[in-house]
């Protein structure tokens, strides 16, 4: 198709995804199709905040209970009406951490975040965005698969094209237009999505944009390419980490478990979907007061209430399964006890200098006009992706990796000052011992070619097809797998397997190497059931090796073979390959067919594997 013929394309979709929203659910009878529509069943089953659980929920609200939040509500109204005053700016703090009151939280909420201002000083403006969005927007695909899948456990988005989840639709439409350099980003379909719980459209519209824009909140930065404000927040965190939790932070490391792979909804969306939602609500109430202080200080918290059960987790998926699912369905204490420690975390943090990681640099400012239209380009209009990654985009991942080579090297040191002896066998360079679950190498690549996220995690950013050959790390955004996304911000999520379960895989890259090198070691090993014992490895001279040949396909050992009877290898849970001088014809093999034969460049070097 040529270029005019897919811009027509691009508008009449953009075109028929609007008129079904504006159409509404009552107009659609016969026209969406069932897979839309989650099946729930009982009213009863709806908790007091909207959503639907699977099964009858307990009765936990105690009549006193009921009766103290009635007295708090009498005294929030008289503060709603008496905002302004000494006296009350005196009781907000204590009052807001004590919980405000469900159905006083729109009220608050639109005090804190100012929205009555933001809407009377831009008066049309909303409906303005609303309209350029339905012809310019480039995100609407996106943002229509994403209002598919949110919060549909709710009841007011639990209807394919429900009231609520046409003004979703609209309000992240028309931000994508309001700021063009952010455009849309999966993230923010849950935070609009709890706003709307609580405000009408056009209010929820100019709360998110004081959430991205406002310097208290800086939202801007964590949604523009490359991330900047999650890469600094990630680093803030691991020092907190560092400093009170240190056993924590190496139990961690130990299993290439980096913070991004647990952290990406506390950060993005304010652990919704983390913790449970009356919690999460609490932790909104104070992050709207306090900005963003709570975020690294609720962070540490969660981590410090659940330390002990966290090492007793000895694998990657274990420990992000406990952290992302379970501590949502389940947190483990009450609401009130961990906000008591959460203010607790604040000053405890404060006194280290740690609370709050910084004013925001200006490169996580927005630096366009807000609400000024800027025409998309035509790539962006067609969905088509750039040719190659952004200077932005490829400092991305290379921050990824950084962080990853230190955390790999900071643990090899420490195990290196704690070990009372060094092998000197053969000369080969010492590593990180099997048994760890994780290689300097390893670790080092999990965040760089294989994973960001949890499969655990729904999808926090556009989904988007790397153009690199393993699919790892793409912060290239545009096209989604069944269409166009964000043409500012797209992350291909895919975690990697726990390395526990997972087989050794060797790496080129010393910590020296650039971050987006394609080069790969492949290793054929051969392995042996019956005689495979990894107590004893034996280097194996090269004048004992059978080339493959298309006819003779019997599998050899490459560089060692096993055996039980020596003690010339010390025993120290090490498997050690090392490339003579010689060639040696290796094959490359795909299904346990031998494809070709190459030769393996010679090196004097050797690899230690996990």
């Amino acid at each position: 198709m040529n270029e005019e013929a897919l811009l027509a394309r691009a508008s009449e979709e953009r075109e028929r995804i609007f008129q079904r929203y504006e159409r509404g659910r009552e107009n659609l009878v016969g026209l969406i199709d069932p897979w839309e529509d989650p099946e729930f069943e009982e009213y009863h089953k709806t908790d007091r905040y909207g959503f639907i659980h699977d099964e009858r929920l307990p009765q936990k609200t105690a009549p006193q209970k009921i009766n103290i939040e009635l007295e708090r509500e009498k005294k929030w109204l008289k503060m709603l009406e008496e905002w302004g005053t000494s006296e009350t700016k005196q009781k907000l703090h204590r009052r807001i951490y004590k919980g405000i009151p469900n159905s006083l939280r729109i009220g608050v909420w639109s005090k804190l975040l100012d929205v009555n201002r933001m809407r009377s000083d831009n008066p049309g403006k909303y409906r303005e965005m609303l309209k350029l969005a339905k012809l310019w927007s480039t995100d609407v695909r996106q943002i229509d698969s994403d209002v598919n899948r949110q919060f549909r456990e709710h009841q007011f988005y639990r209807e394919r094209y429900s009231e609520k989840q046409c003004s979703l639709f609209n309000v992240l439409c028309a931000y994508s237009l309001y700021n063009s350099e952010v455009g849309y980003c999966q993230g923010m379909s849950g935070l609009a999505g709890v706003l709307l719980m609580y405000m009408d459209e056009e209010d929820a519209f100019w709360a998110l944009a004081v959430l991205l824009s406002d310097k208290k909140y800086a939202m801007h930065g964590l949604y523009i390419e490359g991330f900047p404000k999650l890469t600094r927040f990630l680093e803030h965190h691991d020092k907190i980490l560092t400093k009170f939790m240190p056993k924590l932070k190496r139990h961690f490391d130990k299993f290439g478990l980096d913070a991004i792979l647990y952290s990406l909804k506390w950060f993005f969306v304010c652990f919704v979907e983390r913790v449970p939602f009356s919690l999460c609500l609490r932790v909104w109430d104070i992050y709207l007061l306090d900005g963003e202080r709570v975020i690294t200080a609720m962070a540490y918290t969660i981590l410090k209430l659940h330390k002990k059960t966290i090492m007793k987790l000895n694998d990657m998926d274990l420990i992000v399964n406990y952290i992302q699912v379970k501590l949502h369905k389940d947190f483990g204490y009450e609401d009130d006890i961990v906000i008591y420690q959460l203010e607790k975390s604040m000053e405890e943090l404060k006194r280290a200098k740690l609370d709050y990681p910084g004013l925001p640099p200006p490169n996580e400012l927005p630096k366009r006009p807000l609400g000024v239209f800027v025409e998309p380009d035509k790539k962006s209009k067609i969905g088509q992706r750039a040719e190659n990654f952004s200077e932005t985009e490829k400092q991305a991942r290379a921050n990824v990796i950084l962080r990853r080579e230190k955390a790999a090297l900071e643990l090899q040191e420490l195990r290196v000052s704690q070990s009372d002896t060094v092998s000197e066998h053969s000369g080969l360079a010492s590593g990180v011992r099997c048994d760890d679950s994780v290689s300097g190498l390893g670790s080092r690549r999990s965040l760089a070619d294989t994973s960001v996220t949890s499969t655990a995690d729904l999808s926090v950013f556009s989904s988007g097809r790397s153009h690199a050959p393993d699919n790892s790390l793409d912060t290239h955004s545009n096209v989604s797998d069944d269409g166009t996304g964000s043409g500012v911000c797209g992350m291909s999520i895919q975690r990697a397997p726990s390395t526990s379960h997972s087989t050794p895989r060797a790496t080129p890259h010393p910590p020296s190497a650039s971050p987006m090198s394609d080069d790969v070691v492949r290793i054929h090993v051969t392995y042996n059931p019956l005689t495979a014992s990894p107590s004893h490895l034996h280097p194996v001279s090269p004048k004992k090796y059978k080339t493959y040949t298309d006819d003779h396909l019997k599998p050899i050992s490459l560089g060692f073979y096993t055996s039980n009877g020596t003690n010339n290898v010390p025993s120290d849970n090490r498997i050690r390959i090392q490339v003579p001088s010689e060639d040696l014809l290796t094959p490359v093999v795909d299904s346990g067919r031998i494809i070709n034969q190459r030769y393996l460049e010679s090196h004097s070097d050797a690899y230690d594997l996990k």
